[in-house]
């Protein structure tokens, strides 16, 4: 026997039998269908179940390598997003539940950085206001320039960062230190800057923060880790309180998956945390092709 075609148990539907398991739609279908039968209905659980089965088996291990590669250098959005996007569930559903399971691995992170010593507060204070107002102004950027044209931008600057990773001594060897003002003023107008970028696109934020933190502001690279680190946290959970408000967050899965993400994002601190620069480069790497691969399939997809 097979299952009228008409049966809605895909996307919204599926969203809503996430494991909480509202039946409604079960529900109204047996009471509505003239040719319903117990078999038919059994059948449907089992394909319900199984599909969240399968978002859970999709999201859970990308999730954990997005939090293991975040930790380290950034970047995992670019993994965890796609991965709740390619399990169906509906965008602004994926966007809130991946921000919330990124949350939970970021906070994480962000604490093993403050035990561990690599948090300046004072700084990374002051690097945070200058973000959000960034982040505000890039937002209003987006509303006005044409997004193509900055993709376009994006596919210069991605090969050119890459080479600069691997062909200098980028975070290899930590630059000569600047005074304590000038290196302030350089990091808030790196996070202002970023925050600007974040605001208007977003992807790869805390990978293009570390690089100039290190890169222009001649910070130690524990310490560029630890500012993005507060950072991160500090915009995730604000957008988080947003999604949280709104009713878009999935919480089962999200809770679940952002276990998974803690688990990813504290073996990554710990990764970082012996091995430095030597650890840093390949991730980067990592995240700049995935990066560069995503704008230039955006650009061709138009």
């Amino acid at each position: 026997m097979t299952l009228p075609a008409s049966l809605p148990i895909r996307g919204e539907a599926a969203v809503r039998l996430d494991l909480g398991v509202d039946l409604d739609l079960i529900l109204l279908y047996q009471s509505s269908s003239p040719c319903y039968d117990e078999e038919i209905l059994n059948l449907t659980f089992r394909g319900v179940y199984m599909d969240v089965f399968l978002q859970y088996l999709i999201i859970c291990p990308l999730v954990m390598i997005a939090g293991f590669v975040d930790a380290i250098a950034g970047g995992g959005g670019l993994i965890s997003l796609p991965a709740y996007l390619i399990s169906g569930l509906p965008v602004h559903n994926a966007i809130a539940t991946n921000k919330m399971s990124s949350t939970m691995g970021t906070v994480l992170a962000t604490f093993k950085f403050a035990r561990s010593g690599f948090i300046p507060w004072k700084l990374s204070a002051t690097c945070v206001v200058f973000a959000f107002a960034g982040s505000s102004v890039g937002a209003r950027l987006a509303l006005l320039m044409d997004a193509h044209i900055f993709m376009l931008f994006m596919v210069v600057v991605l090969p050119l960062t890459a080479i600069y990773v691997t062909k200098g001594k980028a975070l290899i060897s930590e630059k000569a230190p600047f005074t304590w003002k000038k290196t302030a003023i350089l990091s808030v107008l790196m996070a202002l800057i970023i925050g600007v970028y974040d605001g208007f696109y977003g992807p790869g934020t805390g990978t293009f923060l570390l690089l100039l933190l290190t890169g222009v502001a001649h910070l130690p690279l524990k310490e560029a880790n630890g500012v993005t680190k507060v950072i991160n946290s500090t915009t995730n959970i604000t957008a988080l309180c947003v999604f949280l408000l709104n009713g878009k967050v999935l919480f089962p899965l999200g809770i679940i998956a952002g276990l998974f993400g803690m688990a990813g994002n504290y073996l990554g601190a710990q990764y970082f945390a012996k091995g430095g620069a030597k650890n840093v480069k390949p991730v980067i790497i990592t995240v700049l092709t995935i990066f560069f691969i995503k704008v230039v399939y955006e650009l061709v997809a138009k």
